[in-house]
């Protein structure tokens, strides 16, 4: 069974996590960009696709208090967690996730919090955890700290009540479930899960900061490529996942991408503003492909590397295909999903545990 410690959050800590969930719920999982909030100032291997979305208006007092979670989180994560065992546990812990859902439209960041935890795996080094991937090291504040993951440690706040109350479960585990529900909850498909997977422990095991992608490279199928293929991802699974697009949105004053608001963000849910990718951008379905096939509405948001999936002509085989057809989407989406959640884990017991 998993050792671990909890962390203990204050009257006002917890209540600034709990006011924080609605600014950043509609933050885009996928969108880079650096802090300053200019274009391209972080170098092409950023994960800055993701990280525009996230970041939150806080005032002072509450940024001092987030930085106290944040080093909470470092020092309590320290002792090793080894893997989640109990699937009763992981079906209450499912459960917990969804009234979350429920409750603060979070989904875009919890489905970020995954696929960064997932999204450093390096299939050309064989060692654990060195090869990084789903080992939970994102829960460490050295690895928060890198610029493509800024605004993370408000998922690890939305989450770690879950975590406390179920401690058979491993972080990089409630990471991956996390992700995995809030994909389902938005109306994805089912993504073929597996449990099981050893925790890092300690941030000595966190991997190095760029292994992550942009959004604006000078080249962004050739980026994508680069960074897709060292996780053992092919041009499919690029295409694919990119569809999670239609969940979130992007804010000019954070990332330096789209509208500061727009007719489909202005009222919200949650802090009201930014510019999204699709009309329902709480809604899992293939209007990601869609609307970027016709840019036809300028309220929407179409990155470089959003673009670049109809401009590549392998890439575009994809994209056609999923904008003809949400049900082809929605299958590859899952198996995509699947495998991206898998990368670098490793399993206790060696098949993994369905639930």
């Amino acid at each position: 069974m998993a050792e671990r410690l909890s962390l203990t959050l204050n009257n006002t800590t917890t209540t600034m996590a709990s006011s924080l969930c609605s600014q950043i719920s509609a933050s885009r999982l996928l969108c880079f960009s650096s802090s300053s909030g200019s274009k391209l100032s972080l170098p092409s291997s950023s994960f800055s696709f993701a990280r525009s979305l996230v970041s939150s208006p806080l005032l002072s007092q509450k940024r001092c208090q987030a930085a106290l979670v944040n080093r909470s989180f470092s020092s309590a994560s320290t002792t090793h967690c080894t893997s989640a065992t109990d699937p009763e546990q992981l079906n209450s812990a499912r459960e917990d996730i969804k009234e979350l859902l429920n409750t603060k439209f979070c989904h875009p960041i919890l489905v970020r919090l995954g696929w960064h935890d997932a999204g450093t795996y390096n299939k050309n080094i064989s060692e654990w955890p060195q090869r990084g991937g789903a080992n939970g090291s994102l829960r460490y504040e050295i690895e928060l700290k890198h610029a493509a993951n800024a605004g993370l440690v408000n998922a690890l706040n939305l989450i770690q009540h879950i975590k406390d109350r179920y401690s058979g479960i491993s972080y990089a585990d409630l990471f991956q479930l996390a992700s995995a529900t809030a994909i389902e909850e938005a109306g994805g498909p089912k993504i073929p899960m597996k449990y099981g997977r050893v925790d890092t422990s300690g941030p000595h095991q966190c991997p190095e900061e760029g292994r992550l992608p942009d959004a604006g490279p000078p080249s962004p199928a050739s980026h994508l490529r680069e960074v897709f293929y060292r996780m053992g991802l092919d041009d499919k699974d690029i295409v694919a996942l990119s569809g999670a697009h239609t969940l979130g949105r992007s804010r000019p004053e954070r990332s330096g991408w789209g509208k500061p608001e727009t007719k489909y963000t202005k009222e919200g849910p949650g802090a009201p503003g930014g510019q999204s990718w699709t009309p329902e951008w709480l809604k899992f379905d293939n209007s990601y492909f869609t609307e970027i096939k016709e840019k036809r509405d300028e309220d929407l948001l179409v990155l470089p590397t959003d673009a670049a999936i109809f401009e590549d002509s392998s890439f575009k085989v994809y994209a056609e295909k999923y904008a003809a057809d949400q049900d082809a989407f929605f299958n590859d989406y899952a198996e995509s999903h699947a495998k991206l959640s898998n990368l670098g884990a490793k399993f206790n017991p060696p098949e993994g545990i369905i639930i």
